[in-house]
């Protein structure tokens, strides 16, 4: 069985794609966030909530699993 931190990683990267495919597809768009962001979106979801400067109403898995072909890829202009 998943646990439901990879069910909710596995949500965030199918939100991810649906949404890289529709904006590819309907307004010639590619959609990367910078490193830098991703990075703090995944510090401010790992945070306690008492803690959290904005509250951020996202779970880590999802959070992870939209920003993690940031993390991973690294896109280059030409």
């Amino acid at each position: 069985m998943f646990t439901p931190f990879l069910l909710l990683m596995a949500a965030g990267v199918g939100f991810r794609l649906t949404l890289s495919w529709i904006l590819r597809k309907r307004f010639g768009l590619d959609l990367a966030i910078p490193q830098a962001l991703a990075g703090a979106l995944l510090v401010l979801a790992c945070l306690p909530s008492w803690l959290q400067p904005i509250p951020l109403p996202i779970p880590l898995g999802v959070a992870l699993g939209v920003v993690l072909p940031d993390l991973l890829l690294t896109r280059r202009g030409l």
